[in-house]
Parts: structure tokens; sequence; C-alpha cells
């Protein structure tokens, strides 16, 4: 599932080609009508002002005060190449070049919308999401704050988005096997200087996979059909079975919140 780094990678690759073109047309080719494809009608017309990001959600403001909205989903992939198959939107734009902005979803999870700007009352995870990790507002002092308010599993909270935007399953197996914080860990039970450690941990983390243009397992490609290449620095995700890097111990799997979950049990006691 794209999460922040890819999310990101996709921002900067759109944002050159987007900004000040005007949407002529949004076709719907395969998306069902109602609240994950809604209001996109409203968008022809408008001018794109820009591609900015929130957590994993791709948010393109639109000169006639409204935003458009993309979330990738599990599988959703964004391109200027007509995909060859499972097309639910194609963006119809203005100019010469790259006229057409795609949408290509494979297990439907992904969804596109407009809003009026900023009100996002319609998309709880973005409405309620807390800091973006690599801002200034995200310190280790708010963030331990933040993990002081739950009893639930720290990566369960993690995934929740609300102590820091953006984190998903891949990033917060990473994170928290380097802080060496059991994934089950209570969040309320997380000290203060191991709160640091891991704030800087998904920080760490976050900056190497944007980088490394984000992680492809299976279905994300960047805008220009390329691969994340952080699927080379993986540390513990999808290596259940291997040896711990740190102490040789078999890294383990289990499902967290219905999640993949992937730990080292001597490095990350609970």
């Amino acid at each position: 599932m794209p999460e922040l780094p890819e999310v990101e990678t996709v921002r900067r690759e759109l944002v050159g080609w987007l900004s000040g073109r005007t949407v002529r047309q949004v076709k719907r080719v395969d998306a069902p009508s109602g609240p994950k494809y809604a209001q996109l009608e409203r968008a022809a017309g408008q001018r794109i002002e820009t591609a900015r990001r929130r957590g994993k959600f791709l948010l393109l403001p639109l000169s006639g005060g409204d935003e458009l909205i993309i979330h990738l989903g599990m599988t959703g992939v964004i391109s200027h190449r007509q995909p060859t198959g499972h097309l639910r939107i194609v963006i119809e734009l203005d100019g010469r070049a790259k006229r057409r902005l795609y949408f290509q979803d494979v297990r439907r999870f992904g969804r596109m919308l407009v809003v009026v700007a900023g009100d996002y009352r319609v998309l709880p995870t973005l409405h309620r999401m807390g800091p973006e990790p690599l801002s200034p507002s995200f310190t280790a002092t708010a963030f331990h704050e933040a993990l002081q308010k739950s009893r639930s599993a720290t990566k369960t909270l993690l995934l929740s988005q609300r102590p820091v935007a953006g984190c998903g399953n891949i990033y917060a197996d990473e994170a928290l096997w380097r802080a060496r914080v059991h994934p089950r860990t209570p969040a309320n039970q997380i000290s203060k200087r191991k709160a640091a450690t891991l704030h800087r941990a998904i920080v760490d983390v976050l900056r190497a996979a944007i980088e490394a243009q984000g992680t492809t397992l299976n279905d994300y490609r960047t805008v220009e059909g390329g691969l994340g290449a952080y699927v080379e620095q993986l540390l513990v995700y999808g290596h259940d079975g291997a040896p711990c890097r740190r102490c040789s111990s078999l890294l383990q799997k289990i499902v967290l919140s219905g999640r993949g979950t992937h730990f080292c049990g001597r490095c990350q006691r609970l």
C-alpha cells in the first residue's frame, strides 16, 4: 500500500506538469458513483494550482475554491500513460503535452473526489490526521504526549495516523525495529526516552525511503513508471524467517490489527 514516501514521490513528479493546467473533463471509465468518487465533475473548468501532500493523500487545489483529493489505496497508480487495464478515471487537461491523467486501481481501494478546499469532514482519517513527520511540528515531545493518550498497541496507533501522518505498515515495522520497540507495546507505556528514539527512527526511515522513491513490492509505480528502490533497504518488513541484522535471531511475523507485522523477538521485547 502506498505510504508517505510513495505518495511524496508521485507528488514531486506531478507538480511540474500539472500546476497551471486546466481540467477540461473528468471521465469515469470504471469508477462507481458514490462517496469514493464524489463530485468529480466539479473539477471541469478549474485550474490546478499545484500538487500537495498530506500524509498518504494527494491534494490538488483548484482555482475555483475546490480541492481534488486522491488516495491511492492499496494498488492505485497515477500516470500520463494509458494503462492496459483496471482504468477508473481519466482527467483531460488543456495544453499539448501529457494531456491526460490516468488513475488505475486493481483492487478498487483508492479514491478520487472533489471537496471544498480544506473541508475534509467526509474523509475522517485526513480530517483528524496528526503532524507531518518531516515538519517542525513533529517533535519528540509532542510525539511522546500523543503516545501517552492511548493504550493501543504502538503499531496500531501509528497506523491510525493520529500521532504522525503517513507512516503505514512497511515503515512502521522498519521504524519500530530500529527503535527496538515491540509492535504490541501499549503506546502509553513508551517512555519519553524511547519515544524520542522512535521519533528519530520514523523520520530517518521516511527520509531514506523518499530518497529511494519509495518501495515497490507489487503494484506501486512512479508517475513515469519507475519502481521504488527502498525495497533493497528493508531490514525487517517481508523478511520473516530471516536472521535479524542485529542479533541473528530469526525475524517473526504476526497479524496485528489485521496487518502483517514483522519484528525481532529478541531485540524488540514486549
